[in-house]
């Protein structure tokens, strides 16, 4: 049931469908009585993509977020495991076109390799089935199992979890495949701004869990915070960093996670 609400509640208020409906709303009042009201919205619904668009609110809202894990220094211990959480390959592309292919958040997916070879004995584990209401069928961890087989990981070393469709779940059935004991320690592999989330939950289900953020969208200097920006980036951050406040607060109410905004 919170899968269902979480993913209806997030269609009707994802900033660009939200300015969409509310552009609409306004064209369609404009041609009757209520004229006046219907170009007020259509102002609106332009105002506020321009400021999305154009300024720094999105890399401001972001930044905090993707910041609040640093990635691990050159010291970090041997880990029994390495989890990579879904989200970073295109399930329908990959089937369709019958090779792997990587969204723009796939950097989590090849960050895992990378750790993969840092800690040869550290278990390689990959979780996530489909976020979609309606699956096609398709399925992430077979794209994700055969990129891993064509960069050299030893299939021995690979697990996959390919039920869950979200980060609940991402931790709570994986728990329940790997039987994580409270002497191991797991590098958790998501989105820089999916991290403190991702990390609550894990820590929420009893994991011992070290942050390794991928998928940077902000640069982590004063460029971020350049008056004027050029293009849809800022747009795109929005929305990402809209989803994880509204997440984390969901995740917090809802007793999923244990700090609002968790941290190290």
């Amino acid at each position: 049931m919170f899968f269902v609400a979480s993913k209806l509640f997030w269609a009707l208020v994802e900033p660009f469908n939200f300015l969409l409906i509310l552009g609409l709303a306004g064209v369609v009042l404009s041609f009757g009585s209520w004229r006046r009201l219907g170009r007020g919205l259509c102002l609106a619904s332009l105002l506020l993509l321009a400021i999305v668009s154009f300024s720094p609110l999105g890399a401001v809202l972001l930044r905090p977020i993707e910041d609040r894990f640093p990635l691990p220094g050159p010291d970090l211990a041997a880990p029994t495991g390495i989890i990579v959480l879904g989200g970073g390959l295109d399930e329908d592309l990959s089937q369709a076109r019958h090779e792997p292919i990587l969204m723009e958040l796939g950097g989590r997916v090849v960050a895992g390799v990378a750790l993969a070879r840092r800690f040869p004995k550290a278990r390689l584990i990959f979780t996530g089935g489909s976020s979609s209401l309606r699956p096609s069928g398709a399925d992430e961890a077979t794209g994700v199992r055969d990129l891993w087989l064509s960069l050299g990981v030893d299939p021995a070393r690979m697990t996959f979890e390919t039920k869950s469709r979200n980060t609940w779940e991402n931790a709570l059935f994986t728990r329940a495949l790997i039987k994580p004991q409270p002497d191991e320690t797991f590098v958790l592999v998501t989105s820089a701004w999916h991290m403190p989330r991702a990390m609550g939950v894990f820590r929420k289900l009893g994991y011992r869990v070290i942050a390794y953020p991928a998928d940077y969208m902000t640069l982590g200097d004063s460029r971020d915070f350049a008056p004027i920006h050029l293009g849809f980036g800022e747009l795109v951050m929005f929305q990402y960093a809209v989803h994880e406040w509204i997440g984390l607060s969901a995740y917090h109410l809802t007793d999923k996670t244990s700090a609002w905004f968790p941290a190290p």
